[in-house]
């Protein structure tokens, strides 16, 4: 069902797949929007590799939600590095696409994990009191968005490998 990388000497081993998604702070999250037009927009993210899931907040309704629900297949392109060098007419580049399936938590307890892991990726030094306020104060409007990984890419530029190879 996915396409093998063409160029697969440039393909990132799945660890760093990983290691790019975990710190990483953003990402685009493509979906099928209004009238069979893409919507990528983009998000920050906390990314959940044990369980293969991404979670994004969200407001509880809009174009992002609108399009979650009628399709949940997407796919989340995370860049980790992005180096012109204008000498070459290049760029030294580093990314992840993932691809799967978007669902809005409706369970409380599950909404609930995804806001505090997304808090504590972006507030690691808050203590949980603070984090509790935060998040007490936005949980009225908040929306939680879970994708499921089902497929995992990552390439980067054929000049990182060779420098890498030591060639």
């Amino acid at each position: 069902m996915f396409r093998p990388m063409r160029r697969f000497k440039q393909a990132l081993s799945p660890e760093a797949c990983r290691e790019v998604l975990s710190r990483g702070t953003s990402g685009v999250l493509a979906l099928s929007g209004d009238g069979g037009y893409p919507y990528a927009v983009p998000l920050s993210y906390v990314y959940d590799p044990e369980g293969g899931k991404f979670y994004f907040h969200s407001a509880k309704a809009g174009h992002k939600v609108d399009a979650v629900r009628r399709e949940p297949k997407a796919s989340f392109c995370v860049i980790d590095r992005d180096q012109v060098v204008p000498e070459e007419y290049t760029t030294y580049f580093r990314s992840v696409i993932a691809f799967g399936t978007v669902r809005v938590l409706e369970e409380e307890g599950e909404k609930r994990s995804a806001i505090e892991l997304l808090a504590r990726k972006y507030a690691p030094a808050d203590s949980a009191e603070n984090r509790e306020r935060a998040i007490q104060r936005e949980w009225a409007p908040l929306c939680m968005l879970e994708m499921t990984v089902e497929h995992l890419t990552g390439k980067e530029a054929i000049e990182l490998v060779r420098k890498k190879e030591g060639t």
